[in-house]
């Protein structure tokens, strides 16, 4: 039987009788503290940043894709340019490795006017192929018709936020205007109402058919403002874009225009660049919380290693050497480090668990594009943190117990 760790359970058991004279227990209760509260945050913290920037990521990409292809002319002047989006294009971008999706889109800038208010919006018109997973999942009110590029259904979608602006609802009929030589006019009925909480989004665009923006456009038969591409794996995003960028390099449409795509990265750089700066942030707190868990560790060992001293004294005089003392305090040190670990698993669980059942904290959709706190956490993420607060805790104890050798048996044994 291994008898350092036999002595070590036997201290550890003792601690956990001991009375409240001990003058090593709260020590020991705050080591245990520190660390339940250190990994509690950081596994709080964690949940909420993986959980954040993949709710927003998912929401830009809903309210467009993971990559687009327009007009080189349109990506360089900021104009809207047209491009064929032919079954041709469409096949060949659909067998590009990690593409899952491929869906046409044109859209039109204009203005809404009622009897008393008026308000800018950009017409988006799509397809039959336009996957309206993203939209029935926010759809408020209303049904969401069957879009086309063959038939005008004068039909749209509209955002909650104009709606309540224009104090218009399912079933109104709104007069839209758009300017070109001469300003051209469209009455459009309202099917139904949706909220993203993605304010550039909701407070500009309306959802149509696609054959309703060609014409409004005046294009060419197959033009259309681009193509939206949705990919299997994201982590794969750029690989698939240099891949496309490839099989589009020099093509031209059959009316001279020239083929360009992005990734959503470039399309919303300054989204994507806020949601990296999130990643610091957890590196901070990460680090202060594994500073705090092992300080708190080391004072509390510091300590019973002092109200022990008179038992090391008796090993060392019994034969061990300062390594197996050493080993003892250290396995009993891992006891109170996997006990903290323990309840700080069980506060952070139930932490997230609450949020993610109930959503009790609430955002600002405003400011952050989401009207609640998400946590997503990843199980292996989970097991790296538990695991290398384990590790961090324990390795910042050796230095410590390097006190043990330090204690003379003669003089220890008398020690009072």
């Amino acid at each position: 039987m291994n008898w350092k760790l036999f002595i070590a359970r036997r201290i550890y058991r003792i601690k956990e009788k001991e009375d409240d004279k001990s003058v090593s227990k709260p020590a020991v209760r705050i080591a245990m503290a520190g660390i339940a509260i250190g990994l509690a945050v950081m596994i709080v913290s964690v949940a909420v940043v993986i959980g954040f920037k993949h709710e927003v990521r998912d929401k830009v990409i809903g309210v467009g894709a993971d990559m687009v292809v327009t007009s080189l002319d349109e990506a360089q002047t900021y104009q809207a340019a047209p491009v064929v989006g032919d079954d041709s294009l469409m096949a060949v971008l659909r067998a590009v490795p990690n593409v899952s999706r491929v869906q046409r889109y044109a859209t039109k800038p204009g203005m809404i006017m009622t009897s008393d208010n008026f308000q800018g919006i950009v017409l988006k018109g799509i397809a039959q192929e336009y996957d309206t997973t993203f939209l029935h999942r926010h759809l408020l009110e209303g049904r969401i018709p069957l879009f086309t590029d063959s038939v005008s259904s004068n039909q749209v979608l509209i955002s909650k936020t104009i709606a309540d602006r224009l104090q218009i609802g399912v079933g109104d009929k709104l007069d839209t205007y758009y300017l070109e030589d001469n300003i051209r006019a469209r009455r459009l009925k309202v099917a139904g109402i949706y909220q993203t909480n993605f304010s550039s989004y909701d407070d500009l665009f309306l959802l149509t058919d696609l054959r309703t923006v060609v014409r409004l456009n005046n294009w060419e038969q197959g033009q259309v403002g681009g193509l939206e591409m949705q990919v299997s794996d994201y982590a794969l995003l750029d690989a698939t874009h240099e891949r496309v960028l490839s099989c589009l390099d020099g093509k031209s449409d059959r009316y001279g225009g020239k083929y360009y795509a992005q990734s959503i990265e470039q399309v919303y750089p300054q989204i994507f660049a806020w949601l990296d700066l999130l990643d610091v942030n957890v590196w901070v707190i990460l680090i202060l919380m594994t500073g705090v868990a092992g300080f708190t560790m080391i004072s509390g060992l510091l300590i019973i290693i002092l109200e022990r001293t008179n038992m090391i004294g008796v090993l060392k005089a019994l034969g061990a050497d300062n390594t197996s003392v050493r080993k003892i305090f250290l396995s009993f040190a891992f006891f109170l480090i996997r006990k903290g670990m323990l309840w700080g698993n069980v506060v952070a669980l139930s932490c997230c668990a609450v949020q993610y059942f109930f959503r009790v904290i609430k955002l600002d959709p405003a400011v952050y594009y989401i009207d609640a706190v998400p946590v997503e956490l990843n199980v292996w993420v989970w097991l790296l943190l538990n695991v290398g607060t384990l590790v961090v805790s324990v390795l910042m104890l050796v230095g410590p117990s390097y006190l043990i050798s330090r204690i003379h048996p003669a003089r220890s044994i008398r020690f009072e």
